[in-house]
C-alpha cells in the first residue's frame, strides 16, 4: 500500500469513526468543519488556476450546506430561526454557484466568514450547555458552611 494510500484510508476511518461517535450538536459543527474546508479548497484551486478542483470544492460545500446543514434544519420546531437559516443557506449556496461560474474570490470568503460564525456561534451554545454548573450545598438547619484551609 503507498503512502498516500494509507494516510487516504486512515483519513476515512477517522472521519467514519468521527460521524459514528458523535452526538448530534457534534455532527453539526462537523458539517461546518466539512463545508470551511471545501471553500477553502475551492480557494486553492482558484488560486492554482485549477478549474476542476475549484469547481468540485465548491459542489461539496454546496451540497454539505443543502443537504446537510439545510436538510437539518426542523422548521417547524425551529420557527423563525430555522426558516432565516435555511434562508442564510440558500444565499450562501447561490453565493458559491457565483463564485464557480465567475471566478469570484470575494464570494468565496464571503460565504467562509458567514460559515465561520455560524460555527462559532454553534459551538458557544454547545460550551455554554456542557458548562458544569456548581450544585447547591444543603445544609442540616443551623449548621454554617465550614471551610478548611490548607497550610503549605
Amino acid at each position: 500500500m503507498s503512502t498516500s494510500a494509507a494516510i487516504s484510508a486512515y483519513n476515512k476511518v477517522g472521519v467514519e469513526s468521527g460521524v459514528t461517535s458523535a452526538d448530534p450538536h457534534k455532527l453539526i459543527s462537523m458539517l461546518y468543519q466539512g463545508a470551511l474546508l471545501a471553500i477553502a479548497n475551492a480557494k486553492n484551486g482558484m488560486l492554482r488556476q485549477d478549474i476542476p478542483a475549484k469547481g468540485k470544492a465548491i459542489s461539496h460545500a454546496i451540497l454539505i450546506i443543502d443537504t446537510g446543514l439545510n436538510a437539518s434544519l426542523n422548521k417547524e420546531v425551529g420557527g423563525e430561526l430555522a426558516l432565516n437559516l435555511s434562508a442564510l443557506y440558500d444565499y450562501m449556496s447561490q453565493r458559491l454557484l457565483f463564485a464557480n461560474i465567475n471566478n469570484d474570490m470575494a464570494a468565496l470568503e464571503e460565504v467562509s466568514r458567514l460559515l465561520g460564525e455560524l460555527k462559532e456561534a454553534w459551538e458557544s451554545i454547545r460550551s455554554q450547555a456542557i458548562a458544569p454548573v456548581p450544585a447547591p450545598t444543603i445544609l442540616p438547619e443551623g449548621q454554617s458552611e465550614r471551610r478548611l484551609y490548607a497550610r503549605g
